[in-house]
């Protein structure tokens, strides 16, 4: 079902003309108190991201391997299960499915203290627990990417949306590494946990306070089947050139993305002798770019087209890490450059992600839209999935340093693919489907 066969421009209504307005979000009670619970969620799963690999680290003395496996443990259910919730989440109303997902993140988070502080906690242990923490974020992303358009019923304040949403993903990306790195200094990285699953109760009760009401799925005419559903969700994504191409490169860069980062955590402890507080400050203030891009995202997608911006900021996501490997001299100099890759890094990511989110969300029905959301998130964290361990077995085999400059080449590889990419000659946002 490619979109010249099967998706018609609907006439434009007097308010589909209109200009949104903007900053009109900002009275909507509703998306104010979901965009709440996102942040809290956001914030929560940053400090897992850093804190779950520096417990393996610092209380296992945990390989390359055994951190890329972690990594891989804890994004394989995208693989899995990513589809299946789609077809599921498709169905229901997403808003339970969301509490549901977040109160077993919080459940799973805080054994991690308990099992250590038991003596109990060891590395198949923490595998298992990365593993269901993984399927809990397969559920709740699957449903909150669709619960975006329920409360934003005006698909012109997507972008308004997106970018705020965008901005607090990036507020977390600054705080998030930076609160880890200081809870793992100064009460362990087990300990470290317990306070992360804080945040995933209290998102459990700004998205129980949301009002308004999510009408249920249609009934369908027919008996529904779970293998057509989510056949027809797959063929809708790669039978698009838009979102074929988003699919693509979205899962070369996590492959990419992971690996490096895994990567980077041991180089930096190892062989840079950075502290953990060192390397959530290098993280955190890294990300301040991440800020900076989501505050700035709808302003250079306004004044430039939507495929300059995809094309630059894309661009970036793949070329930042060449800093890492070529980082040298003083620990305050590495420190330095380290930040200068995550900074750009993170600015890009924030520009690239706001058009992304709203371009998918804008061509896809309502119907599809979870299944939409599952097959792009296969594909990613798929990719995502394979970094850890590809990571860890080239470390294994040329060393920290020498994979690093080998990941890092092949990632800025990527520019080759996103010029020729459709996206990126976007001048608009196409035309919503029917």
């Amino acid at each position: 079902m490619s979109e010249d066969t099967t998706t018609k421009t609907a006439e434009p209504s007097p308010q589909d003309a209109a200009p949104p307005k903007r900053g009109a979000l900002w009275r909507d009670r509703d998306f104010l108190v979901f965009w709440t619970g996102e942040t809290l969620s956001l914030y929560g799963t940053q400090v897992t991201t850093l804190a779950l690999p520096l417990a393996a680290v610092f209380v296992f003395d945990a390989t390359a391997e055994e951190l890329g496996l972690l990594r891989f443990v804890q994004l394989v259910p995208f693989l899995g299960l990513a589809m299946l919730f789609g077809v599921w989440v498709d169905r229901v109303r997403k808003r339970p499915v969301m509490i549901g997902a977040n109160a077993g993140r919080m459940l799973l988070i805080g054994l991690v203290p308990v099992l250590s502080a038991t003596d109990v906690l060891n590395m198949p242990l923490l595998y298992a627990i990365a593993f269901g923490i993984g399927i809990a974020q397969v559920l709740f992303d699957v449903s909150w990417m669709s619960f975006v358009p329920v409360l934003v019923k005006d698909r012109r304040n997507l972008l308004e949306a997106n970018t705020k949403l965008s901005t607090t993903s990036s507020s977390a990306d600054v705080a998030g590494p930076g609160v880890a790195g200081v809870l793992v200094n100064a009460l362990s990285a087990p300990t470290a946990m317990a306070v992360n699953a804080v945040t995933y109760l209290l998102s459990i009760v700004s998205l129980l306070a949301v009002r308004t009401p999510e009408p249920a799925p249609p009934k369908p005419e027919h008996k529904r089947r779970i293998w057509p559903e989510l056949v027809e969700g797959l063929r809708f994504v790669f039978h698009s050139r838009y979102l074929r191409a988003i699919a693509l490169v979205g899962c070369c860069c996590n492959f990419f993305s992971v690996m490096i980062l895994s990567l980077f955590l041991l180089y930096a402890v190892r062989e840079q002798d950075l502290s953990a507080a060192t390397i959530g400050l290098v993280l955190g203030v890294g990300a301040v770019g991440g800020l900076v891009g989501s505050a700035l995202s709808g302003t250079v997608i306004r004044r430039v087209s939507v495929g300059k911006a995809y094309l630059v900021s894309v661009s970036g996501i793949f070329i930042a890490p060449l800093l890492i490997p070529a980082a040298s001299g003083s620990t305050f100099m590495v420190t330095a450059v380290f930040i200068a890759s995550f900074v750009i890094f993170y600015a890009s990511l924030s520009v690239a992600n706001v058009v992304i989110v709203s371009l998918r969300q804008t061509i896809t029905p309502d119907a599809l839209m979870a299944r939409m959301t599952a097959g792009m998130r296969t594909m990613m964290h798929g990719g995502g999935a394979l970094g850890g361990p590809v990571g860890g077995l080239m470390a294994g085999v040329l060393g920290l340093h020498e994979a690093l400059w080998l990941a890092t080449a092949l990632s800025a590889v990527m520019l080759v693919p996103i010029a020729l990419s459709p996206v990126s000659r976007l001048r608009e946002m196409p035309a919503q489907a029917e």
